[in-house]
């Protein structure tokens, strides 16, 4: 028998097999608690995907799935219909909370997006072209990346998007992107082109959101009154703090929180909250509810020197 052949083949059938295995248990795991959705609006109907993540009824998808209904079906695994209501919807991240009377569906377990590394297997679970239960499998493209999000006139960044390969089609927003424990790390939110996936992560920041939707079926957020852009700083900055970009504030709105603090044209925010800022997102994703109102530390850099002053963020649109 030639070995030198055969040593190869058999480890890549166990490589196989160990791939398939991981799919396979997942997808086990996952797809009972992942459900059709239909809805219908004023301008037709639509479909898409929802992950259930309460054992009182509540399932998570994609808000622009749910865009201008109260209402809908979900369709889960076993064949069992139920009505659902909006409870809540973020078109600024994208999520949306769902609530259904009855159901006998087990959440599944969500996961922490943060830990991810690209490469990593991910599995993606959703209904696809109208095919229920459907499951494709990938690894992470990309971590990092932004999808631009419109609510109003309002734009905002979902930022720290996941790319993967995991094969998506229109009806699978909404639907789970797992990992392999079968934990939900994301939502599958957009399809950006053949082969080419994004997925909203779960993280503290979403999970914040998704707490404010199922409770208030909003999202407050906080505003600062400031606006920046990225610059590098100086390598002493660096040496001292371990950073290696801040923000340079360009713009401070008058008599906003951040100009009552004492922030200006010019000034380097290094942190705020005790969190390092290196751009406009990481300032963002602070200016969520528990934001408003609530003491900011913030620290700059001003014609070479540390300053720290303290904002109070107020509510957007309030």
């Amino acid at each position: 028998m030639d070995t030198e052949h055969t040593a190869p083949e058999r480890a890549e059938a166990a490589a196989l097999d160990a791939y398939s295995q991981v799919v396979t248990t997942v997808a086990a795991r996952v797809l009972p608690s992942v459900a059709a959705l239909s809805v219908r609006t004023a301008r037709g109907a639509g479909a898409g995907s929802a992950v259930t993540v309460g054992t009182d009824g509540l399932l998570l998808t994609s808000a622009h799935v749910v865009q201008g209904a109260r209402d809908g079906v979900a369709t889960f695994g076993d064949g069992t219909e139920a009505r659902f209501r909006v409870v809540g919807a973020d078109p600024l991240s994208d999520l949306a909370v769902l609530r259904v009377d009855e159901t006998t569906v087990p959440p599944v377990e969500l996961g922490d997006a943060d830990g991810l590394r690209i490469g990593q297997l991910v599995v993606a679970v959703g209904n696809p072209m109208g095919l229920a239960g459907s499951v494709t499998a990938g690894v992470v493209s990309g971590l990092g990346r932004s999808l631009p999000a419109r609510d109003g006139r309002v734009t905002r960044l979902i930022e720290d998007v996941i790319q993967t390969d995991a094969a998506l089609n229109p009806g699978n927003s909404g639907g789970a992107l797992a990992d392999s424990a079968g934990r939900v790390i994301g939502v599958n939110t957009a399809v950006a082109g053949y082969g080419l996936g994004l997925a909203v992560p779960i993280n503290s920041t979403t999970r914040q959101i998704i707490d404010d939707l199922t409770t208030d079926g909003r999202v407050r957020r906080a505003w600062l009154g400031v606006a920046g852009v990225p610059v590098p700083l100086p390598p002493e900055v660096t040496a001292r703090t371990g950073q290696r970009r801040g923000l340079r504030v360009v713009e401070v709105v008058p008599g906003s929180p951040a100009g009552t603090a004492g922030i200006y044209l010019g000034d380097v925010i290094l942190s705020a909250g005790g969190r390092p800022i290196g751009d406009g997102q990481g300032l963002q994703r602070l200016m969520l509810g528990p934001a408003i109102g609530s003491r900011l530390p913030v620290t700059v850099l001003r014609k070479g020197a540390f300053v720290d002053v303290v904002a109070v963020p107020t509510e957007l649109g309030r």
